[in-house]
């Protein structure tokens, strides 16, 4: 029978963050399995460390063991309790779990400074601990309920392996990767997105996966009017091969407010592949036919072939109507040129209670879904479209869970760009001769 608990969703988060990253898995509920310390004992008891959670009134408290323990087993024990959503503990030392079960208690040590009697629905916390937790200085205190989980890190080493088996996968698939009917050598992804949100770090990010160590090649600004100035393309190389990977990104300047960064009119030319790298932007006005770095005939491998809207997924949800406008227009253009395009959200690993461990199956994070459905409630994508990534900022070593996220993202724009190239006019594909040299 699947038992429910009373923490809310947020509680649960929070505790599992305090406590080291774990996922929790429920060993005893009293109102379940009876009020009795010997009931509890037998289902917690060899089942590694627990944390047990005690209900009463407003106050939620409990007991968190950090190792595996018999009954008898002498293990260290820390009080918790929220306090105004935030969590305080009170380290009690070592001692036994039948030893603070009262029942089991042949005499009351006051050097452990709580009891807890299940059958009596009590428990007995000494004026000094119930100071530091915030808990009521009238004793006993009543419980209402009494729940224990079993508390695994998220990240175990069966996990890891899962991880790093798919990191392996990932790697291999897109290094082996190829465009769609062989149109083109290297697909062209476009990087879009407000100033700061993240663009130039998912380049680094990406060349950081395949290079095997972080690099910082793309300059990045936490400025509000950011540092890509210049329209630039990126390819990378293996690091074993030395071979071209079969993609390009391309980095632009950032929109503005307004009629602030990126010139509107500058877009559909890239699109279009009109304009070539270290193009400098003007915000002003757009390029213009003769400029040295305007494309006059440009062929299938200089366009877009897949356009990434990046946006820092901490302000997702607070877009000036202004923005909204614009990223709403740039979408527009994209459904008339018939361009794929996925959205990135940036940043996940700054939102607030979010763990190295949730970065393992974000998708289903209960603090990441509300951004996703306000992205596809405002924008219109569809939820298969929207894909989230940490990128590499400010670490120096790189992370399989990091590396997954950022590999499974560029693999998605990869497989939507196929898309673009399957579903282009016969006229459009002829060009691939042109391409290609004279044997």
């Amino acid at each position: 029978m699947a038992v429910a608990t009373r923490l809310t969703a947020m509680q649960e988060k929070k505790l599992q963050n305090y406590f080291g990253g774990k996922r929790f898995t429920p060993l005893y509920k009293a109102s379940v399995h009876e009020f009795s310390g010997s009931n509890c004992l037998k289902r917690c008891c060899g089942q590694g460390p627990t944390l047990m959670v005690i209900y009463g009134g407003c106050y939620v408290w409990g007991v968190y063991i950090r190792e595996n323990y018999k009954r008898d087993d002498t293990v260290p024990v820390v009080l918790f309790a929220f306090q105004e959503n935030e969590i305080s503990e009170c380290d009690v030392g070592a001692h036994s779990p039948s030893t603070f079960l009262y029942e089991y208690s042949v005499r009351c040590s006051n050097s452990l400074g709580f009891f807890l009697n299940l059958r009596e629905k009590k428990a007995t916390v000494s004026l000094d601990t119930a100071e530091k937790l915030g808990l009521p200085q009238d004793q006993p205190i009543s419980l209402e309920e009494c729940e224990v989980f079993r508390c695994e890190d998220l990240l175990d080493k069966r996990t890891m392996k899962g991880i790093t088996q798919l990191h392996e996968r990932l790697l291999h698939d897109i290094k082996t990767y190829s465009p769609y009917g062989g149109l083109v050598h290297q697909i062209r992804i476009l990087l879009l997105g407000p100033t700061g949100a993240g663009k130039s770090s998912f380049f680094n990010s990406v060349k950081s996966v395949f290079r095997g160590h972080v690099t910082h090649q793309a300059l990045v600004g936490s400025d509000t009017s950011g540092v890509s100035g210049k329209y630039r393309t990126y390819s990378i190389k293996d690091q074993r091969s030395g071979n071209a990977l079969p993609f390009i990104l391309c980095d632009s300047m950032g929109l503005g407010e307004k009629e602030e960064g990126l010139c509107m009119d500058d877009i559909v030319y890239i699109l279009k592949g009109h304009i070539s790298d270290r193009y400098q932007f003007n915000s002003t006005k757009p390029i213009t036919p003769g400029h040295s770095n305007y494309i006059d005939n440009p062929l299938l491998k200089d366009r877009i072939h897949c356009v990434a809207l990046v946006f820092d997924i901490n302000s997702v949800e607070h877009l000036s109507r202004d923005m909204m406008a614009k990223i709403k227009k740039i979408r527009r253009e994209l459904i008339k040129c018939g361009v794929a395009h996925v959205v990135l959200l940036t940043h996940v690993d700054s939102m607030d209670l979010i763990s190295r461990g949730d970065l393992g199956d974000i998708y289903k994070c209960m603090l990441v879904k509300p951004k996703l459905e306000t992205v596809h409630r405002e924008l219109g994508f569809a939820l298969s479209d929207i894909l989230v990534v940490s990128n590499y900022t400010s670490e120096w070593e790189l992370d399989p869970v990091k590396d997954v996220l950022i590999l499974s993202a560029l693999g998605q724009m990869l497989w939507a760009a196929d898309d673009f190239l399957e579903d282009l006019p016969p006229e459009e594909t002829e060009i691939k001769e042109e391409e290609s040299p004279s044997v």
